[in-house]
């Protein structure tokens, strides 16, 4: 019966990817509108929005807020669908109707942005069909390695989009620079020798920051950074770039990117008991990103600091390396306290985070971590949470912290769905 059920699945997945993907064609076709996709290992969707609210305050946008970036979400993205349940012929029939009609009336959006997601080889080759005009790579840094293996495998499906993009925009501060050899590219970082840089840049304490944007041919933007961070920087810089790209003009790039916001679980500055501060960066974890929330976490003046730290999930074989990595990233002289949720996190980052001179404390369950962290916090510190999902969902650590209750809701994976999937896990939330 298994068999026969992931067999119709198989089946059905291809016969609705087929028609959406022919329906985007005929789309590109008889339209003139620009397609912006982001790709990358880490901090594709974050950058994905920044880019849409960047256009969006003088351009007409179509772009998801989540995480619709496998073969047959992305489709929905240029209709503006909702994703049905695979087997639900009739929504799906509704749906392939509905594309037609848009298809044959004028399209109302310049610009449209997307996701490309993958977690094993040879996925990112199926969005060839989308034709981007524009392709932005966030980062090549280790990424689902139970299914890669090699950071070699890692940029040989990240890079697949060269294959099909008209132009590829690459974050050269987190792509190492062996995998771009004979590639016709345009560039950001926050350093020079780069097409787009941050000339200059500062955090102000843990409300925004400012940064000058140095533009080809010796221009400059001013820009107001309201995402901490190098994360934060980053972000800001790349929807600059691809913006300038597009063709938008100095003073709507200036204009475009004083929309962007901060986003639920990345770096989100959220005000907590004992007139704490916690910096919220749960939506995922990579080592290159925890190390980046923790210099932000470091830099901050308090009197005292915390870091949340859950396990880092899809790591493959690269697990041990890479918490040990982050636990001997863990400053003795500016942490007071590292809290780790999850297996990989206890048996790999503690020890090594110990061995750096924390005091460390080890959990399983993300409430019980958050209930401990609770009955250490003193007043004024700075709490920061990292993690990943199943088995750690560190969002729910900080549900005990927060001064507000009403922020429970500015948590990432808070839908009825996400609370009963957490459950099955974690009874006690």
């Amino acid at each position: 019966m298994s068999w026969a059920v992931a067999t119709a699945k198989r089946v059905s997945r291809y016969v609705v990817c087929a028609i959406l993907e022919a329906q985007v064609k005929r789309l590109r076709k008889r339209h003139a509108f620009t397609v912006i996709a982001v790709a990358g290992s880490i901090g594709k969707t974050s950058t994905k929005v920044a880019i849409a609210e960047t256009l969006g305050a003088s351009r007409s946008v179509r772009y998801q807020k989540g995480n619709y970036n496998d073969r047959v979400t992305v489709p929905l993205v240029l209709f503006g669908h909702n994703l049905p349940a695979l087997f639900n012929i009739v929504a799906w029939v509704k749906i392939f109707l509905a594309n037609n009609t848009i298809i044959s009336q004028p399209y109302p959006y310049d610009y449209v942005i997307v996701e490309l997601g993958t977690d094993r080889p040879g996925q990112m080759a199926a969005f060839d069909y989308l034709q981007p005009d524009i392709t932005v790579v966030t980062a090549v840094v280790p990424e689902h390695m139970a299914y890669f293996g090699t950071l070699n495998a890692v940029a040989a499906e990240e890079f697949s989009v060269f294959n099909y993009s008209k132009k590829v925009l690459v974050n050269t501060d987190d792509t190492p620079v062996e995998y771009l050899k004979n590639k016709r590219f345009l560039s950001y970082s926050l350093n020079k020798n780069a097409d787009y840089y941050a000339q200059s840049w500062q955090q102000i304490e843990l409300k925004n920051g400012d940064m000058t944007i140095a533009l080809p041919r010796g221009a400059t933007l001013p820009a107001s950074l309201k995402i901490v961070g190098k994360q934060g920087a980053k972000i800001t810089l790349a929807a600059a770039a691809t913006a300038h790209v597009a063709g938008l003009t100095n003073k709507e790039i200036v204009g475009g990117l004083a929309n962007i916001t901060p986003f639920a679980g990345r770096m989100q500055i959220l005000e907590g008991i004992c007139n704490s501060i916690i910096i919220d960066d749960t939506y995922n974890a990579s080592p290159p990103a925890v190390e980046a929330a923790l210099d932000v976490l470091y830099a901050v003046k308090a009197p005292q600091r915390i870091a949340i730290l859950g396990r880092m999930n899809q790591m493959g074989d690269y697990s041990p390396k890479a918490h040990r990595e982050v636990g001997a990233y863990c400053d003795a002289k500016k942490l007071d306290l590292v809290v780790t949720i999850g297996d990989d996190a206890e048996a790999y980052l503690a020890p090594a985070a110990q061995k750096a001179g924390c005091t460390v404390k080890s959990f399983s369950s993300p409430r019980a971590a958050g209930n401990f962290v609770a009955s250490q916090l003193k007043k004024g510190g700075v709490v920061l949470a990292e993690g990943s999902q199943d088995g750690v969902y560190a969002e729910e650590a900080l549900k005990p912290l927060l001064k507000n209750r009403g922020d429970v809701n500015k948590l990432v994976r808070q839908s009825a769905r996400w609370m009963a999937t957490k459950r099955r896990q974690f009874p006690e939330l």
